[in-house]
């Protein structure tokens, strides 16, 4: 066998992209201790890849790798106070819910408690712990969301139903006609206000 024209024919670029190909896994495996060229090729081709591969990479979003965490049940990073970042459907509750259990009042629970967080031009989040129902209600400028870290709840958002329970994150877009039945004892939820 013509080793450069075996090299030639593309057998090590299909190897290397065809991984369960036994076959032809078998027949280089057979080769490579005969012929020094076809692990120098084999070495090439490595390098190649990897260089395509970061010519081409990009670095994630932060929301990206708390979907991933949360998706592999790991906790995102500590939850810093003075730093909040917003709450979204990929955020932990886990970790929240750790950073806040310092200002959370011993029980029984008052009907409504609620505890602001932060509060700047773009943000507010609230701490709120209720055993209330939330009336119907409709937000013209400020975009509401609300993400549960303890107990369920109901929320009506137009004519769609939600249940909530610890974890789930639910945004309500603006002029959507919305209400809260509380299904649990009380929910310990983060109210999170984002402005225009």
């Amino acid at each position: 066998m013509e080793i450069k024209s075996y090299i030639d024919k593309g057998n090590l670029e299909q190897y290397c992209f065809e991984l369960n190909n036994a076959e032809l896994g078998n027949e280089i495996a057979a080769l490579r201790p005969a012929h020094s060229e076809i692990g120098q090729e084999l070495n090439q081709i490595e390098l190649t890849i990897e260089k395509l591969a970061q010519s081409h990479a990009i670095i994630p979003s932060p929301q990206l790798k708390n979907r991933i965490m949360a998706a592999l049940g790991i906790a995102e990073d500590k939850i810093d106070l003075d730093n909040l970042p917003p709450t979204s459907k990929y955020s932990n509750y886990e970790s929240w819910l750790k950073a806040v259990e310092h200002l959370i009042p011993a029980e029984p629970f008052d009907d409504f408690f609620a505890h602001p967080l932060q509060q700047n031009e773009q943000i507010a989040q609230t701490l709120v712990i209720t055993k209330l129902n939330v009336p119907e209600e409709v937000h013209e400028v400020v975009a509401e969301s609300f993400f549960i870290l303890k107990g369920t709840c109901t929320c009506t958002v137009g004519k769609e139903v939600f249940t909530l329970n610890a974890g789930d994150y639910l945004a309500i877009p603006l002029h959507t006609n919305h209400d809260i039945r509380i299904d649990s004892p009380y929910v310990i939820a983060i109210l999170q206000h984002q402005f225009s």
